[in-house]
């Protein structure tokens, strides 16, 4: 199923917007923000956080990577922004990375970007995204940023042990109830009162409590992470608020500390908040993108690694085809 919208922003700018269908047969929406003057120097797909989505939420992101070269893709998660779907209802993480992975490959297949380099940018939840993405194909991804990644959710946002245990046996029953006792997320996230009220107003974006369901998956996932941490070894660049109340900076810190990684990079802006890319003055988001366009561009000028891994896997294999041809000759003879 396809149904498309296109326009250009600015001279520079094409967008694209695109509704498919994943393979429990919802309808998703995607999006896309390519260079219009050029041929894109890499890939980058965004995994939004919790409850936002990607068209409007992470449109400057989009923009400022497309401006920087790169051709930028988005996908709105099952139950968020324009797809179908009990709004705000993960009923299984597990699909949520799944229809991310089939559409970000999708993309990556394709004969003009077969030697692209791709990157995963995940904000908050999307970070758990991102790493469960490298997860489930370790060697298929060139690299990841990570904005205020959700390794682990901030105590201060945890219900008390003993409601987390009752909560988690009613969502066995009730899983689609809004009973989990948080705090406002949009007031503790973002420090820009004109964009907390631009997200308040913004109709694709849920503000009502977590279902139980969905809650139960988070802090699942989140704690799943949090303990294999070491797993990662992808190259990563973390990017936290030192005064983030929603996801953990300590834990991205961990993240750093315990990754397999040879190529990774954290870095802690003191005084920020949770909705780095989106939520600060403008000043401190400009410090924030530099760096990630810095960190992009540095491995994007490098060259791509995997592909010349990929080549050579596909020559030694040939190469060993033909040899076994070679001895079955002979055997033959």
């Amino acid at each position: 199923m396809k149904l498309s919208m296109a326009q250009i922003i600015g001279d520079r700018i094409k967008y694209e917007e695109e509704f498919i269908l994943n393979s429990r047969g919802m309808k998703l929406f995607t999006c896309r923000w390519l260079p219009a003057t050029r041929e894109p120097t890499a890939l980058i797909f965004m995994c939004h956080g919790y409850a936002m989505e990607c068209s409007i939420s992470m449109k400057d992101t989009g923009i400022r990577l497309a401006n920087a070269g790169f051709a930028v893709y988005g996908i709105d998660y099952e139950g968020h922004g324009k797809s179908s779907g009990l709004d705000a209802y993960i009923p299984c993480f597990d699909d949520l990375v799944n229809d991310c992975s089939d559409h970000f490959t999708s993309i990556c297949e394709r004969k003009e970007n077969s030697k692209k380099l791709r990157y995963l940018l995940g904000e908050s939840m999307g970070g758990a995204v991102a790493l469960l993405l490298h997860r489930k194909k370790p060697n298929y991804w060139d690299g990841a940023v990570l904005v205020a990644p959700m390794c682990k959710i901030a105590d201060e946002m945890k219900p008390h042990a003993v409601v987390i245990n009752v909560l988690t046996q009613l969502c066995k029953i009730i899983p689609t109830w809004k009973i989990i006792p948080t705090k406002d997320i949009i007031d503790i996230a973002i420090k820009e009162p004109q964009r907390r009220e631009e997200v308040r107003s913004n109709p694709y974006c849920y503000k009502g409590r977590p279902r139980l369901k969905t809650g139960n998956q988070l802090l699942a996932v989140s704690l799943d992470i949090e303990q294999n941490l070491h797993e990662v070894k992808l190259p990563f660049l973390i990017v936290h608020g030192g005064d983030d109340k929603v996801t953990d900076p300590s834990v991205s810190k961990s993240l750093y500390e315990s990754a397999s990684s040879s190529d990774k990079t954290f870095k802690l802006y003191p005084g920020m908040w949770h909705a780095l890319t989106s939520g600060e003055p403008v000043e401190n988001i400009n410090v924030v993108f530099g760096d990630i366009i810095n960190w992009l561009e540095e491995r994007t000028t490098l060259g791509n690694s995997r592909l010349e891994m990929e080549q050579k896997l596909a020559c030694d294999t040939k190469s060993k085809s033909l040899q076994l041809r070679g001895n079955k000759s002979v055997v033959e003879l």
